[in-house]
């Protein structure tokens, strides 16, 4: 990955355009456009022009506009990450104690490497090689191993690495582009002792890679397929311009057996995800022009695949919420240099909900293992470099703007995660003992009715609720006609 693009919208400047994802999906939307549909960017609103007849809007109105609006999903936001000129790409471990994510802070290498830090101790370590580039890390479910994709096998490598260096030293301004480079290959590092060991070995872009919940399989992102076959002049044609075009989403077993396609349609797919019980994985498909991007789910072998938003902007890094219900992803229907977060139902029934509300750059999200935290890159900071940053997730709140219902879905079999998982709402602070006839005895009840509403049991109560209203003794308290009598013998005293 390189950096060091200065691009200039309408009303706003982007330096280092906040996030180099952002500049990544920026260029290759205007390259894509530019080479295949023949078209010419004039004067310095080129970026604007080109997008004239673009179906989102390039500015939300004002009544829109607030970070003051994030509360309503998000709270507590701050800031986690904090070194070096950018860091990106935060993704929790299964038991929600580490965060894996890429950062460009060494002072030798100006491409981003992976780090691993951990959230109790708030030590952090670099898990990549330290040459070369990185990208798009994931930690194995039982936390010893870190997958990621690199090209430190290039090389050429600590080459590009001093290029680079020096074209920043001698101030110049080099466009930021994600090359698609052929030497990114996919690696597990063993967390304890640092060794690497080596994953994919084709021609071609190997990268995007996340393990499976349980870590037998590794879904990523190729375009192998171009490297492997003979292309039409056509195809020979596009792939000089813009080889992500190739890239499909690829399954394989943990020990990389089993390589198989699961995408095979023009445009680029990436950023696979599974869902927590690894039967789904999420994605973002690019159109074949590249100027836009829709979110995708299907089964873990390649079978219902479903498009399940349509914005006609450019929609991309989904990731599941741990119920499986809906998904986040971030989204550029607001202007073409703001990103905002957005959640929609895992079925793509109902309208995408709005989640962020600060200009700029908001995307990358993933959520913790419990769902509580939301994870994302940002460049809401004060010098508008991207950093990670944590808030606390309304998940009963964004369940009920998606019209699901605000229950907790859970599997058939009774588990001991189900068991744990309503243990710990009906026992949460906010039930205050649920002694009858307090306001925590009403939430209790609510979650109890809403969870039994989610596995499709219906209601017998009044107005076809779950309620049957009683009376009750809430308390005894003494009248001005009460009285107490001592009596012993003849004597007697009252009181």
């Amino acid at each position: 990955m390189q950096s060091g693009l200065f691009l200039e919208t309408p009303g706003r400047p982007i330096r280092d355009a906040g996030d180099v994802f952002l500049v990544s999906l920026m260029v290759k939307a205007v390259m894509s456009v530019m080479s295949k549909l023949k078209q010419q960017v004039l004067g310095s609103v080129g970026l604007s022009l080109l997008f004239f007849g673009s179906s989102f809007p390039l500015a939300h109105s004002p009544e829109e506009a607030g970070p003051h609006k994030e509360g309503e999903l998000l709270s507590n936001v701050r800031q986690v990450t904090f070194e070096g000129r950018r860091a990106g790409e935060g993704y929790f471990s299964a038991d929600g104690s580490l965060l894996v994510f890429q950062s460009e802070r060494d002072p030798k290498n100006p491409f981003f490497q992976i780090f691993v830090l951990d959230l109790e101790t708030g030590d952090t370590n670099r898990i990549s090689p330290g040459y070369g580039k990185t990208t798009c890390s994931w930690v194995h479910p039982g936390g010893k191993k870190v997958l990621f994709a690199s090209t430190h096998s290039d090389p050429e490598a600590r080459k590009k690495q001093e290029d680079e260096l020096e074209a920043r030293a001698a101030g110049e301004e080099r466009r930021y582009s994600w090359d698609y480079d052929e030497f990114y290959e996919l690696y597990e590092a063993d967390r304890a002792s640092g060794e690497l060991k080596q994953l994919t070995d084709s021609p071609g872009y190997d990268a995007e890679g996340s393990w499976s919940p349980d870590g037998s399989l590794i879904a990523f992102s190729s375009n192998r397929d171009a490297y492997t076959r003979p292309l039409s002049e056509e195809e020979k044609g596009i792939f000089e311009k813009d080889k992500s075009y190739f890239a499909d989403i690829y399954v394989m077993n943990a020990d990389s057996s089993e390589v198989r396609r699961l995408t095979d349609v023009p445009g680029y797919d990436g950023g696979p995800f599974f869902s927590a019980d690894g039967k789904r994985i999420c994605w973002r498909r690019f159109s074949e022009v590249g100027a836009t991007a829709e979110i995708f789910v299907m089964n873990v072998d390649g079978t219902d695949k479903r498009r399940i938003t349509s914005l006609g902007a450019m929609s991309w890094a989904p990731f599941f919420h741990p119920s499986g219900d809906y998904l986040i992803f971030g989204t550029n229907l607001h202007g073409f240099a703001n990103f905002e977060l957005y959640v929609v139902d895992a079925e793509g029934r109902s309208d995408p909900v709005r989640v962020s509300y600060t200009e700029g750059f908001d995307g990358l999200p993933a959520f913790s293992p419990d769902g509580k935290v939301l994870a994302w890159t940002s460049n809401r900071t004060p010098g508008g470099q991207s950093q990670i940053f944590f808030a606390e997730w309304n998940n009963p709140r964004a369940r009920e703007l998606l019209g699901l219902s605000t229950g907790t879905a859970t599997v058939p079999a009774i588990t001991s995660t189900d068991l744990r998982l309503h243990v710990e709402e009906l026992a949460s602070d906010e039930t205050e003992g649920r002694l009858t006839g307090t306001p925590g005895a009403r939430l209790a009840a609510e979650y109890l009715a809403s969870t039994l509403d989610a596995l499709g049991y219906e209601p017998a109560g009044d107005d076809d609720t779950f309620f049957d209203p009683f009376e009750f003794t809430s308390g005894v308290s003494l009248g001005t006609a009460n009285r107490f009598v001592l009596q012993e013998g003849e004597n007697s005293s009252q009181a």
